[in-house]
C-alpha cells in the first residue's frame, strides 16, 4: 500500500521484494541482487513498471498533507452532529458500561422538550454551510423518554425547509422498551437504528442485565427481529461489545447471523486494566485471529450470495472520505458534540460527566475555548507514534476519548486499540481486494 495516495497494489513475489529496494538502488544493482532468484528480463521489466507507478503518483508518493494541518485548524467551527443524551437513566445495569449504568457518574435525568428544542436550534445556528445534520438519540436508554424523542423529531422536521437543512436521526437502544409504537416511529423517521446485542445468550447475559441481575437476551431478540423485519433489513446496526470473557467474538457474530441479522458491528471493550472485563495481552492473538477468520467468513458468504456487513470492514479503496476527515477523524469537540439532559456541551458522549471537558452549554454556546482548541489539535500529525504508521490516514490518529482514558491526554495513543485497528484495516483491505478480483 502506498500510504499517501491510498493506492493498493496486488504484486508478485519479485515486485514485493523489489519495491522496498527500488528507490535506493539502480536497475543494474537490483539485477545483481535478485538474479539468483528471478530472470534478468523479469527484473528489468518490473523495475520499469515500478518507475511508471511512481510517475503516476501511485507509489512513493510524498506526504503533502502534513502542510495542511494548520490550515485545517484555522477553519471556522461548523457543528454538524449532536449526540442528544435524551435520558441519563437506563433500565439495564450493564457492568462494562462507560456511562456508569446510564447516569454518566452524575444524577439521573431526562431531557425536557425545551432543552432538546434549544439543542436543535444550537445545531442549526452553528452548522454553517452543512446541509445534512446528524442527531443521535442516546442515553442511558432513550426509549425511556420516547415522547420527547418524537416531539424533537417533529421540531427538527419543522426547521428543515426554512433553514435548508436535512436532519438524519439515529436511535441507539438496548431494546427493552421496543414496542409497535417505537418500531413504527423509528422506521418512519430514523435514518439509522443501533441495536445493542452482544451475541450468544450466555455472553450477552453476562453483562447486559437488569437491576435484578436478570439477562435481557430473551426479551430483546424477538423485538429486534420484529423491528429489523419491519425495516426491510436495512439501515440498522446490531452493535455488540466483546470483552475478556469472549475474545472469540466471531462465534457471537455467527449467532447474530443465525438470528437473522446481517448489519453487524462488534466493538472491543475499553476498560480500566484492573476491570475483569478488560482485554488482556493474552487475549490479543486470539482477537487478531478472529478478525482474520471474520474476513474469510465474509468472503465465503459473499461467494454463496449470502453477504453481510461488518462495520469496521466497510472501506472504499476508490474514493473514501475527504483528506480533512482522514487527518482529523470524527471531529469530536468541534464538528460533533454531546448534549446532557440539562444542556451542557461535551466533546463527545465518552467525556460526559468529566467536568474539565465541559465546553459550555446550548444556551450561551462554547465558552471553554482552550479545551476546544485542544480537540482542534487532535489529528494524525499531533501524535508522533502515528507519523510513520501505514494506517494513519484510515484511523486519523484514533479515538481521543480512548487515548485520554488510556494515557491521560487526548493526543495520546491507546496502543491496544491501535493494534486492533491495524489488524481490522489489514483484513478490510484484503477483503476488498479479494472481492475486486472476483468481479
Amino acid at each position: 500500500m502506498d500510504v499517501e495516495s491510498g493506492s493498493v497494489h496486488l504484486v508478485d513475489d519479485l515486485a514485493y521484494e523489489m519495491i522496498p529496494l527500488w528507490q535506493d538502488n539502480s536497475k543494474e544493482e537490483l539485477v545483481k541482487k535478485l538474479q539468483d532468484r528471478y530472470p534478468q528480463e523479469d527484473i528489468c521489466d518490473t523495475y520499469d513498471e515500478i518507475g511508471e507507478l511512481k510517475k503516476e503518483g501511485r507509489l512513493f508518493t510524498e506526504d503533502i498533507y502534513r502542510n495542511y494541518v494548520d490550515a485545517f485548524k484555522a477553519r471556522p467551527v461548523q457543528v454538524k452532529a449532536l449526540c442528544l443524551h435524551i435520558a441519563h437513566d437506563c433500565n439495564l445495569a450493564c457492568r462494562y458500561c462507560f456511562a456508569g449504568e446510564g447516569e454518566y457518574h452524575g444524577r439521573r435525568a431526562l431531557m425536557s422538550y425545551e432543552v432538546g428544542r434549544k439543542a436543535l436550534d444550537f445545531l442549526v445556528q452553528n452548522s454553517g454551510n452543512h446541509r445534512n445534520l446528524e442527531v443521535d438519540f442516546f442515553g442511558g436508554e432513550p426509549t425511556m423518554n420516547f415522547e420527547v424523542v418524537k416531539q424533537l423529531v417533529a421540531y427538527g422536521r419543522s426547521l428543515e425547509k426554512p433553514h435548508n437543512k436535512n436532519f438524519r436521526f439515529t436511535l441507539t437502544t438496548n431494546g427493552m422498551l421496543i414496542d409497535d409504537d417505537v418500531i413504527d416511529f423509528a422506521n418512519r423517521e430514523m435514518s439509522n437504528v443501533v441495536l445493542s446485542l452482544d451475541g450468544r445468550r450466555e455472553v450477552h447475559d453476562r453483562f447486559r442485565v437488569d437491576y435484578q441481575g436478570r439477562g435481557s437476551f430473551d426479551t430483546i431478540v424477538p423485538k429486534f427481529q420484529k423491528l429489523v423485519a419491519a425495516r426491510g433489513g436495512k439501515n440498522y446496526y446490531m452493535r455488540g461489545t466483546f470483552t475478556h470473557n469472549n475474545p472469540d467474538f466471531l462465534e457471537d457474530i455467527k449467532e447474530m447471523l443465525r438470528l437473522g441479522f446481517h448489519e453487524l458491528s462488534m466493538e472491543p471493550v475499553v476498560a480500566a486494566p484492573d476491570d475483569p472485563s478488560a482485554l488482556t495481552e493474552d487475549d490479543l492473538p486470539v482477537v487478531l485471529a478472529q478478525y482474520e477468520k471474520l474476513a474469510q467468513l465474509m468472503l465465503d458468504c459473499e461467494r454463496e450470495k449470502k453477504p453481510f456487513t461488518f462495520y469496521h470492514y466497510m472501506i472504499d479503496l476508490k474514493g473514501g472520505p475527504c483528506i480533512y476527515k482522514r487527518i482529523s477523524g470524527c471531529g469530536s469537540g468541534t464538528e460533533y458534540m454531546a448534549v446532557t439532559p440539562w444542556g451542557d456541551l461535551y466533546p463527545c458522549h465518552q467525556f460526559v460527566g468529566e467536568e474539565k471537558f465541559r465546553l459550555g452549554d446550548i444556551f450561551s454556546g462554547v465558552s471553554n475555548h482552550a479545551m476546544q482548541d485542544e480537540f482542534f489539535t487532535c489529528n494524525v500529525y499531533a501524535r508522533k507514534e502515528c507519523r510513520d504508521c501505514w494506517a494513519r490516514l484510515y484511523c486519523s490518529g484514533g479515538c481521543a476519548a480512548n487515548a485520554y482514558h488510556a494515557t491521560g491526554s487526548v493526543r495520546g495513543v491507546y496502543e491496544y486499540g491501535c493494534k486492533l485497528f491495524k489488524k481490522r484495516m489489514e483484513c478490510a483491505i484484503a477483503l476488498a481486494v479479494a472481492k475486486e478480483l472476483e468481479t
